[in-house]
């Protein structure tokens, strides 16, 4: 009886406890991160790996073949444009070689320019001195051919385009790869893609004067380049013939296209100094003509 009584006693205890005890209250906050633990030591390095195979010399065949193709994409120095522009001028006299017997094939296209042989084979005799062929200066005259200029094209075709042009991919009839090498198919290519002018802001057509030329300043630079070779009257080179002389002056008066590319390029297989090497701008080039025009003709 007195255990019952003493249990009775336990649980009304028991529930009078629950009874007072409060909720649970919200969660307090989280107390500051504590200090970070020293490092670890770093673990075991690795086995090595087995030895490469021993590399072989390259052979000279290699080396030039990887010396062609990282200049293939290189771009041209001012000298390779230049002799471009006299490859273009006459090829034949350039490379000192001998043009074929026969004109050249396209030649028969066309036959109104009575010229052959050696003529036949020259770009600007096709192309015209302008480089507009039939739009430009040789739309007219004994050397019309009918033929389009280069102009279009140079603005048009990468480098390595028109190499493939001047061997012949277009056209079979205008393969030059038989008669110039690599190097100077790059070199005519590099001048028609990176170095052609449109003339017609700098020449009158109608009367082959130039256009806002400064024919003083034209002198200067007249008598500090070309005076020591031409003289100062330009009469001491005769590019014709005793009974009809050319000089400076004839060139510069009857074909001013011709006097601008020559200029800037070179007379083939000459010493004649380049205007694009001695870093003349097409407005120098231009003051020259200026004042050739006023030299005897």
């Amino acid at each position: 009886m007195k255990k019952v009584a003493w249990l009775g006693l336990f649980l009304v205890g028991l529930l009078l406890l629950s009874a007072c005890q409060g909720a649970v209250g919200p969660q307090g906050t989280q107390g500051p991160q504590g200090p970070t633990g020293p490092a670890g030591s770093p673990g075991p390095q690795g086995a090595q790996g087995p030895a490469g195979l021993a590399g072989t010399k390259p052979s000279a065949e290699e080396l030039k073949a990887l010396i062609a193709e990282l200049l293939r994409g290189a771009p041209a120095t001012v000298a390779q444009i230049a002799r471009g522009g006299r490859l273009y001028d006459n090829w034949v006299k350039e490379t000192k070689t001998t043009a074929p017997a026969s004109n050249q094939p396209l030649w028969a296209l066309q036959t109104t320019n009575t010229r052959t042989g050696t003529d036949t084979w020259r770009c600007k005799e096709c192309h015209g001195w302008d480089y507009k062929g039939k739009g430009g200066a040789y739309s007219k005259g004994s050397h019309y051919t009918g033929f389009v200029g280069v102009y279009d094209a140079s603005t048009s075709k990468s480098r390595e385009q028109l190499v493939e042009i001047l061997k012949g991919v277009t056209d079979y009839r205008h393969d030059f790869s038989k008669v110039l090498d690599a190097q100077s198919l790059t070199d005519l290519a590099s001048f028609l893609s990176q170095s052609l002018i449109n003339e017609t802001p700098y020449i009158d057509y109608a009367t082959k004067k130039p256009i806002g030329g400064n024919a003083a300043h034209g002198a200067q630079l007249y008598s500090s380049v070309c005076a020591a070779c031409h003289g100062s009257d330009g009469k001491q080179l005769n590019f014709g013939s005793a009974a009809a002389p050319e000089y400076v002056g004839t060139v510069a008066a009857d074909n001013p296209w011709e006097f601008i590319h020559k200029v800037r390029y070179g007379q083939p297989d000459t010493t004649m100094a380049s205007g694009l090497m001695t870093g003349w701008s097409i407005q120098d080039v231009v003051d020259v003509l200026s004042h050739a025009q006023t030299l005897p003709k």
